[in-house]
């Protein structure tokens, strides 16, 4: 019998000061791909015309109760949104999708994996006490955002003059 193949994810933030230098890096760590995934992968396969890949990765503020204690696991069969009920949203257009090999390295040419890059410059996003503890990736399913994946992750305060690098990878 063969193995079973999964849909998996991981993200690294990159928190980068006005010279350019890091101040902090998570390295790689793993999110959690939900059922809307897997419900917009199946759309695609039929040819569903509604049925977009990402649009969107959205960051939200979370629970402040989760810098106490860790945040609890969500349930990936029925997490649909973010906790945030107005969070940033980072659009496509200031999103960098890539192709991924089997060693990490971008490439042109269609695989089983992709990257997506996310880079909130300075200022952003607003306001500039906005404490970031978890995100989503979002596709788009008949008209509304549809959820690719999520994550929750310990407070990260950033500043004006800082740049939050966010790349999260999936493998189909």
């Amino acid at each position: 019998m063969s193995a079973i193949v999964t849909i998996e994810g991981v993200y690294r933030d990159r928190l980068i000061d006005a010279g350019g230098c890091t101040l902090s890096d998570s390295g790689w760590r793993k999110n959690m791909v939900v059922l809307p995934c897997r419900v917009l992968l199946a759309a695609f396969m039929k040819n569903e015309p509604t049925a977009l890949g990402v649009r969107s990765l959205q960051i939200g503020r979370g629970d402040p109760a989760w810098d106490n204690s860790p945040p609890p696991n969500p349930d990936p069969n029925t997490t649909t949104k973010l906790t945030d009920a107005a969070p940033f949203v980072v659009p496509l257009a200031n999103l960098t999708i890539q192709f991924l090999d089997a060693t990490d390295n971008v490439v042109a040419t269609s695989t089983n994996r992709i990257q997506i890059t996310a880079k909130l410059g300075p200022g952003q996003p607003t306001p500039a006490t906005f404490p970031l503890r978890e995100f989503g990736v979002f596709g788009q399913l008949n008209g509304a955002p549809q959820m690719i994946d999520y994550v929750r992750h310990p407070v990260i305060q950033k500043a004006g003059p800082q740049t939050l690098e966010r790349k999260v990878r999936l493998a189909f």
